[in-house]
C-alpha cells in the first residue's frame, strides 16, 4: 500500500512537471533579435572579451559563506524551542556549534579564508 502511494506520488509529480514545461514552451511569447544574444552588464556595453575567468578564491569564499550562513540559520529553530528540549537540546546545539567551529578551523588551516 505504501509503495503504491509512493510510486503514484512520484509519477504524478513527474507528469505535472512535464505538462507544465510543455505548456510553457507552447504558450511562451518569443522574439528573436541580435540584441538578445549580447552580454548585459548593468546597461553598460561590455569592453573587451565578455567571457573571462575568475579566480577560484571568489567561488571558494562564496561557498564557505553560504555554508556557514545556512548552518547557523539552523540554530534559530533551536533557539525558539530550547526550553522545551531541555538539556538534550542544549547538548545537541553545542555539538552542532562544535562541528561548525571544526569546519571553520579546517578552512582557516587550509588557507581558504586568506584573501590574496
Amino acid at each position: 500500500m505504501n509503495f503504491t502511494l509512493f510510486v503514484t506520488t512520484i509519477v504524478t509529480g513527474l507528469a505535472f512537471v512535464g505538462v507544465v514545461i510543455v505548456l510553457a514552451n507552447l504558450i511562451a511569447p518569443r522574439s528573436f533579435n541580435a540584441q538578445k544574444d549580447e552580454a548585459f552588464e548593468c546597461g553598460i556595453p561590455t569592453r573587451g572579451q565578455t567571457w573571462m575567468q575568475f579566480r577560484v578564491g571568489y567561488y571558494l569564499f562564496a561557498i564557505l559563506f553560504l555554508m556557514f550562513d545556512v548552518e547557523t540559520m539552523f540554530l534559530f529553530p533551536w533557539a525558539v524551542v530550547m526550553r522545551s528540549l531541555g538539556p538534550v537540546g542544549l547538548v545537541s546545539a553545542l555539538f552542532f556549534i562544535f562541528i561548525l567551529i571544526l569546519g571553520l578551523a579546517y578552512a582557516w588551516r587550509k588557507g581558504a579564508l586568506r584573501w590574496q
